[in-house]
């Protein structure tokens, strides 16, 4: 990827590409699209926004699908799709208009939140996970109730491919009256780049199912949770998700800390003493019978 122009003042409205002070008998002029077109690339969303409504000509050179298509791949460091639904204009507003699924569903239950980062799905199984230490050595044949009760993990077929973005939730546990219960959760929250550009979602037709839920009645020493393609669990940058030391916060540190690689996102807080931890699985669907296009996975304190 490379590295984008740091910009000392925001552009100015222009009339005119073309310099008024070169010589009338000189073949150069400004309105040379290639020349925009590879200075686009060093210009973040806002920037070539900005540009583009300065006038007609910039308008039709840096409002093409190519540069947006660009920006947005550089900006969320992952490999090309090589197909989507929207247009690259959208995805990309999607991706860094500040938007998460809490503010379209139960506002009212959210505290706060951080951008991971944005991953691929390659293939359409993933794997998610509790325990980032321990995973399973092989999931064929084996029920999804005998992975979480060994595990603590969910294997899920049915992923829409594409890029993924993910997020690190703080909500209100569920359960508890609002006014009195002091109670959080912490939940891995996970969604397709597409899915805020659905009528489905929008509408409020879509909504999480729970897959399964998973309990361990002894201290904690973190919230952990993990979801990997299991395409590439096995890759060298997969394989940076497991050297949890050189990731994972030391003890009595208690900010959340967290990973993403090109097929993989992890996050870890450390926990103080505690009773034990109540993990769910949540997935949802593009429609009955539809992709999986958002995952969840929380974690809250027994």
């Amino acid at each position: 990827m490379g590295k984008r122009i740091r910009r000392t003042k925001s552009i100015s409205c222009c009339v005119s590409p073309r310099s008024s002070y070169l010589n009338p008998h000189s073949s150069f002029s400004w309105y040379e699209d290639d020349a925009w077109t590879e200075i686009a690339k060093f210009l973040d969303g806002k920037s070539l926004l900005m540009l583009a409504l300065t006038c007609r000509w910039f308008y039709r050179i840096l409002m093409h699908e190519s540069i947006w298509k660009y920006a947005c791949l550089r900006d969320l460091q992952v490999p090309d799709p090589r197909q989507v639904g929207f247009k690259w204009t959208k995805l990309y507003a999607t991706a860094f208009d500040g938007s998460h699924s809490y503010m379209f569903r139960q506002q009212e239950k959210h505290i706060d939140w951080m951008r991971v980062g944005s991953f691929l799905f390659d293939s359409p199984t993933a794997l998610l996970t509790e325990n980032i230490s321990a995973l399973p050595k092989s999931t064929k044949g084996e029920t999804l109730e005998k992975m979480l009760q060994l595990n603590g993990c969910v294997v899920l077929n049915d992923i829409k491919t594409g890029i993924w973005l993910a997020d690190l939730q703080l909500v209100r546990c569920p359960v508890c009256d609002l006014n009195t219960c002091d109670g959080t959760m912490q939940i891995l929250d996970a969604r397709h780049i597409e899915l805020f550009l659905c009528d489905g979602y929008l509408e409020g037709n879509w909504d999480y199912e729970l897959l399964g839920s998973h309990e361990n009645k002894k201290h904690a020493a973190a919230a952990t949770g993990g979801i990997f393609d299991i395409k590439h669990l096995n890759d060298q940058s997969t394989a940076e998700v497991f050297n949890l030391k050189s990731w994972v916060a030391k003890a009595n540190d208690w900010q959340p800390k967290a990973i993403i690689t090109y097929h993989a996102v992890a996050v870890n807080t450390n926990l103080q003493t505690n009773e034990g931890l109540h993990v769910k699985y949540h997935a949802m669907r593009a429609g009955k019978g539809g992709k999986i296009i958002a995952i969840r996975i929380s974690k809250q304190l027994l």
